[in-house]
């Protein structure tokens, strides 16, 4: 809460509950470019946000497929359930997250490298099909940690 009695929503200093959704194509993932400007360091994350109060995980993941990407989403299967404790521009946050893996119901969207997205801040972020074989030391991480384990194997 801010001074005021307001409902404030940094992504540090709470526990926060997110949903995100791993779309494959194959052996792609699809995720978000991100940068860390305290670390100077890109990484990757599955779309997906804040589970709202009153909101079951997969209601919030569905809205924030509609307003992250522009896109319906088809057969949600929720794959686990992760702890991330991670530091974000020198800040220290928690979360839940609900990991979901679901269809694009648009399937032209599978058919291109990237496409356009959009945060809650309404700032701008590349959705890139990641090829789960290039993953390694020299490529930019995937958060949150243990993601990759909870994909089944093709």
């Amino acid at each position: 809460m801010t001074t005021d009695g307001t409902a404030s929503d940094p992504s540090t200093g709470y526990l926060r509950v997110i949903a995100i959704c791993v779309f494959r194509d194959g052996r792609r993932i699809l995720v978000g470019d991100a940068w860390d400007p305290t670390k100077q360091q890109m990484f990757y994350r599955p779309p997906g946000g804040r589970v709202e109060f009153g909101e079951t995980s997969e209601q919030a993941l569905r809205r924030e497929m509609r307003e992250e990407l522009g896109a319906e989403i088809a057969a949600p299967r929720l794959l686990g359930v992760l702890e991330n404790l991670f530091t974000y521009d020198g800040a220290q946050g928690h979360e839940i997250v609900f990991v979901y893996d679901a269809r694009l119901c648009d399937e032209a969207r599978y058919g291109v490298t990237q496409f356009d997205a959009v945060e809650s801040d309404g700032s701008a972020y590349n959705a890139i099909w990641l090829d789960l074989d290039t993953i390694g030391p020299e490529t930019p991480p995937v958060y949150p940690g243990g993601l990759l384990e909870l994909l089944p194997t093709l």
